[in-house]
């Protein structure tokens, strides 16, 4: 198992905990701050998922007119792994 704190930049949320385990795939996923019902759908929606998948899906989704989004924070913290 693998746990990860990133700092979320540009977005409501201020950080996500995340938890892989040792195939690579994603066991848990908590946004800290930002919209609980957007956050929590995604978190649940990518649990099983490899991370590979979730970065493919998720990476460079904006939000509004910001250029980043709290997915796209998420598959930067991904990358760091």
């Amino acid at each position: 198992m693998k746990e990860i704190h990133y700092n979320c930049q540009g977005t409501c949320s201020v950080g996500i905990d995340i938890v892989i385990d040792d195939e690579d795939r994603l066991q848990s996923v908590q946004f800290i701050g930002g919209c609980p019902g957007n956050t929590t759908g995604v978190s649940r929606l990518i649990v099983g998922m490899k991370c590979d998948e979730a970065i493919a899906r998720l990476k460079g989704i904006p939000c509004g007119d910001k250029p980043t989004s709290c997915p796209d924070q998420l598959a930067k913290a991904l990358e760091t792994r």
